[in-house]
């Protein structure tokens, strides 16, 4: 696997127990969106899952907000990462498997990404993640238009000249075609995303690369990827109130999910987890709902 063979040469420098443990990696950035050149970075994207007593504290002793609370794992980044051997620079970003579930949960673009990335760009794959991507249309809720149109914004916001990146690549970008086509991509990019999974419940990363491509290639001016943005995001506001997506996620269909995915890693979850049977469960959600009424009032 890539991080065990980086790791050995010495040029990154995760926890140790990292990389045995990692279940999923994938291509993310350009090479996913098939909009990549000779000189874009390699981003990955990875799950990891970590110690069992790292997810359930309880089993090493700890009680939740008591005293010396260890620090928890929930994701490992080292960017800039360069292998002059193959001639390739990595950007990495792998995460805590409940954080990964916890970004879905919440409809993070990147993340949402990640789990929709071509088969071909998958570059380490386990059974716990083949159950993860097999069920990720589990975790869509309406709440995607919210997330992927600020994503959008923020661009937007960047182009404008808003919290620029001033990076040497940057700078080049602008100086070129006089904008930052690059974040104009992006922004049209999230667009277009958010249209698919409104309207489809799917999505492909790659079916929009050529038009990406002429925005990357500065064939639209600014304000022409403006005007067309403003009216995919009009036309966006009636394909979200008529997507048949939930308002929200299903939480205890996805925890469930999660609970299966760890089970497979640790076995038996009997002293990790209590849930109680049927009518334990539905008693407690009525507590809360009442306990929920009391709160308002």
């Amino acid at each position: 696997m890539l991080i065990q063979k980086l790791e050995k040469k010495q040029l990154i420098h995760p926890p140790k127990w990292l990389a045995n443990n990692t279940i999923y990696l994938t291509y993310m950035g350009s090479v996913c969106y098939g909009t990549n050149t000779e000189e874009s970075d390699i981003d990955i994207y990875g799950i990891t899952i970590p110690r069992r007593d790292m997810i359930f504290p309880h089993l090493a002793g700890e009680i939740v907000d008591f005293g010396t609370q260890k620090q928890r794992f929930s994701q490992w980044q080292e960017h800039g990462v360069c292998d002059n051997e193959e001639n390739k620079e990595y950007d990495f970003t792998i995460y805590s498997i409940v954080k990964y579930f916890s970004l879905l949960l919440n409809m993070n673009p990147n993340i949402v990404d990640s789990i929709w990335t071509p088969d071909n760009c998958v570059l380490h794959n386990t059974q716990i993640a083949v159950l993860i991507r097999d069920n990720r249309k589990m975790f869509l809720s309406k709440k995607l238009w919210h997330t992927f149109r600020g994503f959008a914004a923020s661009q937007k916001h960047k182009i404008l000249g808003k919290n620029p990146d001033d990076s040497s690549k940057r700078k080049a970008i602008r100086d070129k075609y006089g904008w930052d086509v690059k974040y104009g991509m992006h922004l049209c990019r999230n667009l277009l995303e958010a249209e698919m999974l409104l309207s489809e419940g799917d999505m492909d990363l790659q079916r929009d690369k050529e038009f990406l491509k002429g925005i990357r290639r500065g064939e639209m001016s600014q304000q022409e990827v403006f005007d067309w943005a403003t009216a995919k995001e009009l036309s966006l506001e009636k394909i979200y109130a008529e997507s048949t997506l939930p308002w929200g996620p299903d939480e205890d269909k996805i925890k469930q999910l999660l609970l299966d995915c760890l089970e497979i890693q640790y076995g038996s979850l009997d002293k990790c987890v209590v849930v109680g049977n049927e009518y334990e469960v539905a008693l407690r959600k009525i507590e809360d709902i009442i306990q929920g009424i009391r709160n308002k009032e």
